[in-house]
């Protein structure tokens, strides 16, 4: 990671906001997702029916990512961005406290408010004040920072519990207090950034963003097979212990160190239609497999290889940022997560009777998901612009710009 450069001279810059603001994030939500399975299982008897609730309750704020924009009446993006901070790491300091069905509804959708409001808010700064040809190493260079404060969140969880013998009540208090403490000093000690472009104000959807949002939808929608699904199969088929899942998550925050910058430059390379292609022709041979996997460590592998899979979705946002409007990109990122979103507040509820009759009809759903998303993909243009937006037909005729 080649970020060292931001802390030098005036480090107070919004390089080195966006950057911090991505170390105080995983160290709530990276202790929220290593040990919410267990935790629900262990203290509030969970079965699959109630984490796909929980799930689900946990996407609501996601969907509703659209009132961002309403809210920037009230205050500037960049003191949304950390009040939402402020909400994640609240949620999650006082989720070890709450240990029942009704406690843990009610911190994952205070946890979930806090993070998917600081993750829109966070990509509408990156699109803001990042140039579109450093945007996909920098947005890598921010998923490498993530991973690395993830790291350390996952190797202290694993140190306090496995060898220290620390309460999970604990764990989630010192996780949600970190990141409310890394808040307050962005708060104190970082200028009011001035916009470049003055942002609309308004909900709305444009008919040339069509494509870009139908990707969007379905990058939700199988995301959540991931998130909902592939680690709570690790616990209830494997038998994986808080530990274990720790460990399978330091190997992951590890490997996205090394390879989420590598990725954003290979973007920056590939364009957005090859690399997002590459993604999905992936994902559809992970799904399939995950659907009919009887080895422990053969899932193992399957997870690592799906989470590092994400790191392409940066190709989204850059695509995005290469065909929209400059004064869009704050509406337009509530937008997105709204949609984002849509199925992921359907998707783990359903999903979750679909996994009493077997697992594997979830994850070949999945599969079914990524071949869509792949046929989809395949109409962005090789050099999108503002003018080139999506390519159709055998031919490939541009689709103009206009409205």
């Amino acid at each position: 990671m080649d970020i060292q450069k931001y802390f030098r001279g005036n480090w107070r810059s919004p390089e080195t906001f966006l950057i911090l603001m991505a170390v105080a994030m995983p160290l709530s939500f990276s202790t929220w997702m290593a040990l919410i399975n267990n935790f629900a299982l262990e203290r509030a008897a969970f079965t699959g029916v109630e984490i796909g609730i929980l799930q689900s309750l946990r996407e609501i704020p996601g969907f509703l990512a659209f009132a961002v924009v309403f809210l920037l009446l009230l205050m500037r993006e960049q003191t949304l961005g950390l009040v939402s901070l402020l909400l994640l790491g609240i949620g999650t300091a006082i989720t070890g406290a709450l240990p029942s069905v009704v406690g843990l509804y009610a911190t994952t959708v205070l946890m979930s408010l806090g993070f998917h409001y600081y993750e829109t808010i966070r990509q509408s700064l990156v699109l803001q004040w990042i140039s579109k040809e450093e945007a996909p190493h920098f947005m890598g260079q921010l998923i490498a920072v993530g991973s690395f404060s993830g790291l350390v969140s996952f190797a202290l969880i694993w140190f306090g519990i496995d060898r220290g013998g620390l309460d999970m009540v604990w764990v989630y208090a010192i996780g949600g207090g970190s990141t409310i403490g890394i808040t307050l000093l962005c708060w104190a000690a970082f200028p009011r950034f001035p916009e470049k472009v003055e942002q609309h104000k308004k909900l709305f959807m444009r008919s040339r963003y069509w494509l870009y949002y139908l990707i969007t939808f379905m990058a939700g929608a199988r995301r959540q097979i991931f998130v909902v699904f592939a680690g709570f199969l690790m616990v209830e088929k494997f038998g994986f212990s808080v530990s274990a899942i720790t460990l399978m998550f330091l190997v992951n925050g590890g490997l996205n160190m090394y390879v989420a910058p590598k990725i954003g430059k290979l973007i920056a390379r590939w364009g957005e239609r090859r690399a997002l292609t590459f993604e999905y022709i992936g994902l559809i041979g992970v799904f399939v497999t995950y659907a009919f996997v009887d080895t422990a460590w053969i899932a193992v592998v399957l997870y690592i290889i799906d989470h590092m899979f994400f790191s392409m979705a940066i190709a989204i946002k850059t695509y995005f940022q290469k065909i929209a409007d400059p004064a869009d990109m704050a509406a337009q990122a509530g937008v997105a997560f709204s949609i984002n979103h849509i199925a992921a507040v359907v998707i783990p509820a359903a999903f979750g009777f679909l996994w009493l009759l077997s697992p594997s009809y979830v994850f070949l759903a999945g599969a079914g998901m990524s071949v869509l998303s792949l046929v989809l993909v395949r109409l962005i243009p090789e050099n999108p612009s503002h003018e080139n937006v999506a390519v159709i037909g055998p031919y490939r005729l541009a689709v103009n710009a206009a409205e």
